[in-house]
């Protein structure tokens, strides 16, 4: 709740007037996030691992919004196990909890357990090849949120795909706050391997609409892609946030990076049918826009 994606959804719902509960452990939240809205919710900081505690504050709730886990595929890598442990052992506790109370969950998936698409647009019943750890970890979230649905559960899983905006945290940052910081120091974007590898955006906003969309669904267990179904290059985001600046950089290119994926661009006919969601925000309109903040900045 305190992290990136949370912190927006939380600012969204007491915008909306619901009464908010958020539960972080601060490791990758930060409180500051949830600052200026402090006053309007319950703030537990507490450990999705710790059952009990969470089973206490969960007592009167009407739906829950799961978006906690490490989320670096670089750190994935070192540590896998923790990854496990909190990603997966956590979510079961969630799941475990909603069960027992009744209570609806919308939680983040993500758009890496498919792995290297045979074809793009991809498609939720498409197969998956989660090839990080932390990949790995969101699959096996999927196959006990179809477990737990099968027991009652009302869960739906958001796969979430390239989700950019404001309070992006740097340890998890997506490549666009990575450019845009260089680019504040007057400094070339890097870039890992080729730069061929496409990408998928989505704005933070519609990403909390997206979720507040299938709570308020009568829709009880199911999976939807959360993307704008165009992509772009990571060479070429890089080039059009040089343009922007109007800086004379080129990018610079350094060594690929273990369990990067080539391609993510999300088929999202099911999320528009089913939840009668879209994306609003272009990606370009928003890099024109912060871009000049980072300029006006320096």
């Amino acid at each position: 709740g305190a992290g990136f994606i949370g912190s927006h959804l939380v600012k969204k719902l007491v915008e909306r007037g619901n009464e908010v509960i958020v539960i972080d452990n601060l490791n990758t939240g930060k409180k500051q996030n949830i600052e200026k809205i402090s006053k309007k919710i319950d703030f537990f900081e507490v450990d999705i691992r710790d059952f009990s505690a969470i089973e206490n504050i969960l007592k009167n709730v009407d739906g829950i919004f799961h978006e906690a886990a490490l989320a670096s595929v670089q750190d994935s890598f070192r540590i896998p196990d923790e990854f496990f442990d909190v990603n997966v052992n956590g979510t079961e506790n969630i799941f475990k909890i909603a069960k027992k109370l009744g209570i609806k969950v919308v939680y983040a998936s993500s758009s890496s357990v498919y792995g290297n698409p045979i074809s793009i647009p991809i498609k939720e019943n498409d197969d998956k090849n989660p090839f990080n750890p932390y990949a790995k970890t969101k699959l096996e979230d999927d196959k006990l949120a179809e477990k737990y649905a099968k027991n009652g559960l009302k869960v739906i899983g958001l796969r979430y795909f390239n989700v950019f905006g404001p309070r992006q945290s740097k340890e998890y940052a997506g490549v666009i706050k990575l450019f845009l910081e260089r680019i504040q120091q007057s400094l070339s974007p890097l870039i890992n391997g080729d730069g061929l590898q496409v990408r998928d955006f989505v704005y933070v906003d519609d990403v909390v609409n997206a979720n507040i969309l299938a709570m308020e669904s009568d829709i009880d267990s199911e999976f939807f892609n959360i993307g704008t179904n165009s992509a772009i290059s990571v060479l070429d985001l890089a080039n059009i946030i040089i343009k922007f600046s109007g800086l004379k950089l080129k990018p610079i290119h350094r060594s690929d990076v273990p369990g990067d994926v080539k391609a993510t661009q999300a088929d999202i006919t099911k999320a528009k049918m089913m939840l009668k969601w879209k994306p609003t925000t272009s990606l370009k309109d928003w890099l024109k826009s912060a871009v000049l903040d980072v300029k006006n900045n320096l």
